[in-house]
């Protein structure tokens, strides 16, 4: 399952911890195009996440969204 959301907070080890449109907070790691085609992330940036279906609190990073 995707959703957008707002990068929060830079963590270590690239993570990232964002805000989902339903205003729950998790914590994603780049995945797939993200880690092969370096894209710097920024708090504020608002991105593509897919949710873990094991646990709700972790997820991947798909991709950067523009505006």
């Amino acid at each position: 399952m995707t959703s957008v959301a707002v990068v929060m907070e830079i963590l270590p080890r690239r993570l990232y911890r964002v805000k989902l449109e339903n205003e729950s907070v998790v914590v994603v790691h780049p995945a797939g195009a993200a880690v092969r085609n370096f894209e710097r992330v920024r708090p504020g940036d608002r991105v593509e996440v897919e949710l873990s279906p094991h646990d709700p609190g972790r997820g991947r990073l798909v991709k950067l969204l523009e505006g």
